[in-house]
């Protein structure tokens, strides 16, 4: 039996083209995320079978283009150069042919095989227009190929197209109609049949001589007319590790020139291969009107907001009942069996008291974050998620950042960890560091269960307002602190944001399965190793003591630990050793401080009615009451993320100094915060 060949192929498109419906729809959840070496750029890779093939494939960031201003650009720019791909797939909104042209014509110019994936065709037919899909691949000189990501069509034609084009060496011919620039054009040999992509005389001979130069000093290097025109551009990255003498009044500034040209020669495209381009207006455009409003924009997408906490708070709850009745008997059943085994009652309580009742009171909630996530899966797969960015970029701009560092604080509301890591999209370092700031005072999915609990117990018809609140004022507190940094600035800058605005579209129930599943896997996995272990630690501190180990909690490390920080706790509302224990537990994760409750007031499960009226009369006889738990809300939701959010700090910022900037400032702003509420509250109820 002959040896599979593996054929290494690199996805490539721009954001909300559909790139990733299209990967997944190969690779289905069979995929790899790692970093790329050296930048902190996520790497996914997924595999599959084709006819005698082994395919590997690479979805690479989404870019507008392949200069090397993000580090998403440069990853998709270095990837592509590498060699390790054998053929790019350049996935195309055909909705949106001009903006993505753009990006098709510099990898073209890179000589590396591509073919051309024409997505979301259905879109263009809704509008009434058509694409001369004969027409176009004459004039760029690529296979293109019409698929449909959402509907799986076109699948098997795009690989075979891929697999039968990697090779491709040969220029194909260009079918162009320059003839009065190919008459006025002084270049012996003929550019426009053998480059998509022709400049003025003026620029192509400057590339000419590059070239020549290049060619001499560099004779191995792969395709010297891309790096000549780089290097025309100005290119930082290309000119340092390439440099070459050229005459003392040769300038090397066109940039602004080659982007024009390209985007002339755009124009030319889509003129020649878009058929009834103003047919009819699209629904997009007049949805857009209201949800990108100057006025409405804001208070849709906090209405928005309200409805995604809406259901998650409701239905989620009306689940997590019957997740309680489950975990109940599991509880019950492990203790029952243990006790009539005759295992000793410290490993009972170990088991019982401490790892089932502190993973199992997460687990829980497991409801409620699966349907938050799905909610956040079908604003992004919808296309809503740009518009909240372009619709907050007027409030951003005022605090010194641009509307795209608004994608991560959305994020944050899943997640602090890749919200963090999606601030890399930004430019700017000192802009990078700021969102990292202000990212984490969203409220992640891990402070839901804290909402859940607190205001379930307390705040009875009116625990969803109190809850959601805590997402307005995260919100809130983020763009203050970006307010007073930018007014503190020295450096003021003025922020101009690009961001696509796709189509609206029906969410893709696969991309929609594996994004919420890949989203509650790690839930899981957290459930499994940090909540586990904190919750074994948190019952050794509870457990034992100076004496050894005792079932009276109050002689335990845990409550000597707790009294000792209790005087700083206590102009805040939240003066108590058990409530301070839970919030230090808190840091390894934030749903510890739920398990931690279930473990330090004895309550097998918290979660469930009867436990959370136990609990509830539990904290009502230390005088905890309604202001105490909205500030124990907000302290969790202002005051340090969790360590993976940490070390995701420190690794995307390369400074220990600024994860501890951004500890200080979290406790001293969560503390200042719960202090104001706590006393204002105090005179008024």
């Amino acid at each position: 039996m002959s040896e599979r060949e593996q054929i290494q192929i690199g996805f490539v498109g721009n954001p909300n083209c559909g790139k990733t419906t299209l990967f997944n729809a190969y690779t289905g959840a069979n995929l790899k995320v790692a970093n790329w070496p050296g930048v902190t750029v996520e790497k996914v890779e997924g595999s599959f079978k084709y006819k005698n093939y082994d395919m590997k494939l690479v979805d690479l960031p989404g870019t507008y283009s392949l200069t090397s201003y993000t580090m998403e650009e440069q990853v998709a720019r270095e990837y592509a150069m590498s060699g390790e791909c054998d053929v790019i797939i350049d996935v195309v909104d055909a909705s949106s042919l001009e903006r993505n042209l753009y990006l098709t014509l510099q990898l073209i110019e890179l000589g590396r095989p591509v073919v051309m994936a024409m997505n979301m065709m259905d879109i263009v037919e809704k509008r009434g227009m058509e694409i001369d899909l004969h027409r176009l691949p004459e004039m760029l000189g690529i296979p293109v190929i019409p698929v449909s990501a959402r509907k799986r069509k076109g699948l098997d034609i795009l690989m075979h197209a891929a697999v039968h084009h990697r090779n491709h060496e040969e220029v194909t011919p260009m079918i162009h109609h320059h003839e009065k620039q190919e008459k006025e054009s002084r270049h012996i040999h003929d550019h426009h049949k053998e480059f998509a992509m022709v400049y003025s005389d003026e620029i192509e001979d400057k590339i000419d001589i590059i070239k020549e130069r290049l060619k001499e000093k560099y004779p191995d290097l792969f395709n010297h007319r891309w790096h000549a025109i780089k290097i025309l551009e100005g290119d930082k990255t290309v000119t340092e590790r390439y440099p070459i003498d050229l005459p003392s009044d040769f300038s090397c500034n066109y940039e602004s020139e080659i982007i024009n040209q390209k985007y002339d020669f755009i124009d030319e495209i889509v003129s020649e291969v878009l058929v009834n381009k103003e047919k009819k207006e699209a629904s997009t455009d007049r949805v857009d009107r209201i949800l990108t409003h100057r006025w409405l924009g804001f208070p849709i997408f906090l209405g928005i907001m309200a409805l995604v906490f809406l259901l998650t708070f409701t239905l989620g709850d009306w689940l997590k009942d019957y997740m309680s009745v489950f975990l109940s008997w599991v509880s019950d059943s492990v203790r029952g069996g243990m006790e009539a085994a005759g295992i000793s009652a410290a490993v009972t309580s170990l088991v019982v008291d401490g790892i089932i009742s502190g993973v199992g009171g997460i687990l829980t909630f497991l409801p409620n974050i699966i349907i938050l996530f799905l909610a956040l899966a079908f604003l992004e797969d919808s296309g809503y998620m740009s518009r909240a960015a372009y619709v907050m970029d007027g409030i951003m701009g005022k605090v010194g950042l641009s509307g795209r560092a608004f994608i991560p604080m959305i994020l944050g509301f899943g997640c602090s960890v890749p919200a963090v890591m999606a601030s890399r999209a930004l430019e700017d370092r000192r802009d990078r560091l700021k969102t990292m700031l202000v990212t984490p005072l969203m409220s992640c999915s891990a402070r839901l269960p804290i909402y859940v609990l607190l205001s379930e117990i307390f705040f009875g018809d009116n625990a969803m307002i109190a809850a959601y609140s805590m997402y307005v004022i995260g919100l809130l507190m983020a763009i203050l602190a970006a307010l007073i940094m930018h007014l503190l600035d020295r450096r003021k800058s003025t922020y101009n944001l690009l961001i696509e605005l796709p189509e609206y579209k029906a969410p893709s129930g696969r991309t929609v399965f594996i994004y919420v599943w890949e989203k509650v896997k790690d839930y899981l996995t957290k459930a499994g190793t940090t909540i586990f272990l904190a919750s074994i630690v948190m019952w050794v501190l509870l457990n034992f003591g100076a004496g050894g180990y005792t079932t009276d909690i109050t002689q335990s490390f845990g409550a000597a630990i707790g009294r000792v920080i209790v005087p700083v706790f206590q102009p805040v509302g939240l003066g108590y050793w058990q409530i301070v224990v839970a919030l230090i537990a808190g840091i390894s994760a934030k749903e510890v401080v739920v398990s931690s409750c279930s473990v330090l007031f004895g309550i097998s499960n918290v979660t469930s009615q009867a436990g959370m009226a136990s609990l509830g009369a539990t904290l009502g006889t230390m005088g905890f009451g309604p202001l105490n738990a909205y500030c124990m809300m907000l302290f969790c939701l202002l005051y340090v993320p969790c360590i993976a959010t940490l070390a995701t700090i420190k690794r995307e910022s390369g400074s220990w100094k600024f994860t501890g900037i951004c500890i200080v400032f979290q406790l001293l702003l969560a503390w200042v915060m719960t202090f104001l509420v706590y006393q204002i509250g105090g005179m008024l109820l």
